[in-house]
């Protein structure tokens, strides 16, 4: 089952920082950009630029994760230097204010959001200390998880190494998320009023691995995009069973943030430099194509998707039919 990175073709031109992307059934790809708001890839070939600005926002919109909303818009967690929260971006540029504060805090920069098959809406930042890269650190236990729903906006859970992108189980009766810089992944969970259980670790990476994305496919195995070593794995959450799927690895890349790592001296040019050439810090996955058996993979460093078939389909999003 293991995959080529010569199957691996690159889709899109100029994007900048596609860290998220989003496939829909009708073959429309968005992926967060950092020009401004969302590019959006037609099936046509043609490519359009969503972007938007509003004074609130000095450095303009700086979306990590991204959600399709029904009526086309889209909502952004914003990863500015100081501004953080969840925007709504409409395709005519309009820019609003969606969810800035929790208990009238300033919501920090922001990582990653997703709506429930509920409506509810989940939202991730992954630390609270300035800079961000103080945070790059094994013991790192800022991040937390917040969720919005009719009740209002709370933090659910707290104290994580680092939270990146989160999921609801397929059987809804988890909430999965990635802690980077902690190298594992865990679980929560989920009950009826949007509260979590206590947390399980599920499974903790080795050298190199540092989980990013997260996306589920049909036989429950959740398919892990990892930084740095470039690594698209496949985990089954009973058994602890990792695959590594594909690979753009260089160990000298690889060997230079663990001696950085272990150190406690991981910073920006770690993560800013890598020798990939199609992998470019690879990021998230999302699942698409007509039989969800097309993986589009979402990078920080790259200026297009990787786009490679894999084995098994995943589990359509909620936003999937839009």
């Amino acid at each position: 089952m293991k995959l080529s990175l010569a199957d691996v073709s690159l889709l899109g031109s100029g994007l900048s920082r596609p860290e998220c992307v989003l496939a829909t059934a009708k073959g429309d790809l968005y992926t967060a950009d950092w020009r401004g708001g969302v590019a959006h890839l037609k099936p046509d070939g043609s490519q359009t630029l969503y972007a938007g600005t509003t004074a609130d926002l000095p450095e303009g919109l700086r979306p990590n994760g991204i959600a399709l909303e029904p009526d086309g818009s889209f909502l952004l967690a914003n990863l500015g230097s100081e501004t953080g929260g969840i925007w709504r971006l409409t395709r005519d540029g309009q820019v609003s204010a969606f969810w800035t504060q929790i208990d009238g805090v300033p919501i920090a920069p922001s990582n990653y959001l997703v709506r429930d098959h509920l409506g509810r809406l989940w939202l991730t930042v992954s630390t609270t200390l300035v800079p961000r890269s103080l945070d790059y650190r094994r013991e790192a236990r800022s991040g937390f998880i917040a969720v919005m729903d009719e009740k209002g906006g709370r933090i659910v859970a707290d104290g994580l190494g680092f939270t990146n992108e989160c999921q609801v189980s397929p059987d809804r009766r988890w909430l999965y998320v990635n802690e980077t810089y902690g190298r594992r992944l865990s679980r929560f969970a989920l009950r009826d009023d949007a509260s979590l259980g206590p947390k399980e670790v599920i499974y903790e990476f080795g050298e190199g691995q540092f989980p990013d994305g997260l996306a589920f496919d049909e036989e429950g195995r959740i398919w892990i995009a990892g930084v740095i070593s470039n690594q698209l794995m496949r985990l089954d959450p009973e058994n602890g069973r990792c695959e590594i799927m594909l690979s753009e690895s260089d160990a000298a890349h690889v060997d230079w943030v663990e001696k950085a790592y272990a150190a406690n001296a991981l910073g920006r040019p770690h993560m800013d430099t890598n020798p990939s050439t199609k992998l470019r810090n690879l990021s998230s996955i999302a699942f698409g194509g007509p039989d969800l058996r097309t993986a589009y993979l979402g990078c920080l460093l790259g200026d297009a998707i990787g786009v490679v078939r894999l084995p098994v389909a995943g589990i359509p999003p909620v936003h999937w039919g839009y």
